[in-house]
């Protein structure tokens, strides 16, 4: 579906939006997700495919979209894993705003138009995201906490697919390349951690699925290679947020740092 501007609309109404899609062997998800953001209601977006040298179809079926619909471009690299695939899709954008969409997960058909709505008018707003629900081997509401910095400093309370601007992510270092997992944690405390307000819509506009082989999932068993990785990458705003490091048992971390405990 392409959305049509109206007569009293132009092109300075709507800047172009970049949805990133990093793809490695994801041949069974990769159509239906490229299919949501194609269905989105906004007239003026680019999709920028990002194949990591996958060893499945999924170049085939991403070459296909490419064929039908010319908002949708395709990038090929050997694999270097998602971050770099992320940085490499937006280093290609042309988009004012970039919105990362993984290719397993789908988003609503508005999400675009809203977050622009919000970012366009206000630059104080670094970011917006939206509510989110489980699908897959799981299902239900992501119950999200509302968005602290201090909060953020001791979990990851964002998923991936928030949007943000172009410039912001080009003041940052981008997608660290070499941290073993939660990346995403990693580069919204990057661009967060100098400040701007964060934005979640009051309706659901992301999908994750949940499957035995989810990101989510595996991440978890890297917990202590990935502590060690943020406080090196991140240490002053651990210390502005948290007094110190965070630590393993990342909630008790404030605490810990106030009564100098390292044993965790």
């Amino acid at each position: 579906m392409v959305t049509k501007m109206s007569s009293e609309e132009s092109m300075s109404d709507f800047p172009l939006v970049s949805v990133i899609v990093p793809v490695y062997n994801m041949e069974r998800y990769l159509a239906e997700t490229l299919e949501s953001v194609l269905r989105s209601d906004y007239p003026n977006f680019e999709v920028i495919v990002v194949d990591d040298g996958s060893e499945d179809h999924s170049r085939a079926i991403a070459e296909d979209f490419v064929g039908k619909d010319h908002r949708v471009w395709l990038f090929s690299q050997a694999n270097r894993g998602v971050s770099s695939a992320r940085n490499s899709g937006i280093r290609q954008s042309k988009g004012e705003f970039i919105l990362p969409v993984d290719a397993d997960d789908l988003i609503s058909s508005d999400y675009i138009k809203k977050c622009v709505s919000i970012l366009k008018n206000d630059p104080s707003i670094k970011m917006v995201y939206g509510r989110a629900e489980f699908f897959g081997e799981r299902t239900g509401e992501w119950e999200l906490p509302d968005f602290d910095l201090g909060l953020l400093a001791r979990k990851n309370i964002i998923y991936v697919s928030g949007m943000y601007r172009k410039k912001d992510f080009e003041a940052t270092e981008g997608y660290c390349e070499y941290i073993v997992g939660m990346e995403d944690w990693d580069f919204w405390i990057s661009l967060l951690k100098t400040g701007g307000k964060v934005i979640q819509l009051d309706s659901v506009c992301f999908y994750y699925r949940i499957t035995s082989r989810s990101k989510r999932s595996n991440d978890l068993k890297k917990k202590k290679q990935i502590i060690d990785q943020l406080n090196e990458r991140h240490a002053d705003f651990f210390h502005n947020q948290l007094n110190g490091k965070l630590h393993y048992n990342r909630s008790w971390s404030r605490l810990l740092n106030k009564f100098h405990i390292n044993r965790f």
